[in-house]
């Protein structure tokens, strides 16, 4: 392995261990030394600048597609249903698929939503501050992230919001199918997927006869130019996607958005004091430092050189987007700022062809929920007792208790 840096100084980082954190010195003091790092799986790339050129490189793509087989998965309704989805989609097929979901995502929809968001987002401050007043822990992905994101969801796709439970523990459980731990839980994965099949079915046939000002009814009703239209399946398969990822990653980052107010209380104040001037730039910070996505990965669809460096056909190439949403040659001033005027655009929801679709709609709920709840409630603090996601690959918290005082 040939590069910038001679081959016995590239640092090597043990990403599958259990002890890995993306959030650590370990991973800065390998950035320090290097741009990338070798891995267990291929290389993993440090710094702001290679990330951001390696992910609109022409001989990468997405690198998930194998994530199955390569953990002895080779079929089942999962394993169909990830080999059509839109994230592991290439060429041609990933293009006109995207082209046509597109208009689902557009800002002017994110913008139409933001009253429903803003209607869950209070009703659920509510009844966190009420749970405090009767002396009760209030525990904040139960009791408002999970809800959010998922009737968050509900509102989009024109559901009554007591599917909610439904759709979020099977989104929980597809979820195990991203860990390294696929082949022991795909039985149960398996099953939520078909639920979640049996589910967008019914409700693709109830907007067939009666569509809505909702997400399915658009995407029943757009054609391209040309007459091109989703079928069945993609349809199916594009619904079951948004009802995983659109609950998965939002409850995570609205998590570590208030992990990341937690240790930065004086701008916590400073968003609940100015949040029409300073809403859009906490979140980015937020997203920046703190993101869901710790990293993305690819895989070499031929040879090349790239900085001095060989890579081969075929070798898994890991983005460290937290990494490089904090490298100093990129933000001299790392630390989370919202009142610095502009920044860099850090790669939290992906880049090139196969960024992530709904990042305007992910940024519209939490840009509705982020101030409401720093304008509610201070002095947020966790007294113990909060459970993580492991801090690579997707993160966030799975409890995490609070205590506050309301405003």
């Amino acid at each position: 392995m040939t590069g910038q840096v001679a081959s016995e100084a590239v640092p090597y980082l043990d990403i599958a261990s259990p002890e890995f954190a993306m959030n650590s010195e370990a991973v800065r003091d390998a950035r320090s030394a290097s741009w990338y790092a070798r891995t267990n799986y291929g290389i993993g790339v440090l710094r702001y600048k290679e990330v951001t050129e390696l992910l609109k490189h022409a001989s990468l793509n997405q690198g998930s597609a194998k994530w199955p087989d390569h953990h002895g998965v080779h079929s089942g309704v999962f394993y169909d249903w990830w080999a059509k989805n839109l994230l592991v989609l290439e060429g041609d097929e990933h293009d006109r698929i995207r082209r046509l979901l597109n208009p689902a995502f557009s800002p002017g929809v994110a913008r139409r939503l933001e009253p429903e968001f803003a209607a869950i987002a209070a009703e659920l401050i509510a009844d966190m501050t009420a749970k405090q007043a009767r002396g009760e822990q209030v525990e904040f992905v139960a009791d408002f992230s999970e809800p959010f994101a998922t009737r968050a969801l509900c509102a989009m796709m024109g559901l009554p919001h007591e599917h909610w439970p439904f759709i979020a523990s099977r989104a929980n459980t597809v979820g195990y199918a991203l860990s390294v731990t696929i082949k022991e839980d795909i039985a149960r994965v398996d099953v939520a997927v078909q639920e979640l099949y049996d589910f967008v079915e019914q409700l693709i046939e109830e907007r067939r006869a009666d569509p809505g000002d909702d997400m399915v009814s658009t995407l029943l009703q757009v054609s391209s130019q040309d007459g091109d239209t989703l079928s069945g399946e993609e349809l199916r398969n594009a619904l079951v996607l948004m009802l995983f990822g659109g609950m998965d990653t939002t409850r995570n980052q609205l998590g570590l958005v208030l992990q990341t107010f937690m240790r930065n209380p004086e701008q916590w104040e400073l968003l609940a004091e100015r949040p029409k001037e300073l809403t859009r730039p906490a979140l980015e910070e937020a997203l920046r430092v703190n993101p869901t996505t710790r990293w993305v990965t690819r895989e070499a669809n031929e040879d090349f050189e790239f900085n001095g460096l060989h890579i081969a056909k075929g070798t898994t190439v890991h983005l460290f987007t937290m990494s490089s949403g904090t490298d100093p040659e990129a933000y001299p001033d790392p630390d989370i700022d919202i009142q610095i005027p502009s920044r860099k655009q850090h790669h939290t929801f992906g880049g090139g062809i196969h960024k992530c679709l709904g990042h305007y709609i992910a940024r519209a709920d939490m840009s509705v929920a982020l101030p409401m709840l720093a304008q509610a409630i201070t002095d947020v603090s966790c007294p113990g007792g909060d459970e993580w996601l492991p801090d690579s690959g997707n993160h966030g918290p799975v409890k995490l208790p609070i205590d506050f005082t309301v405003r």
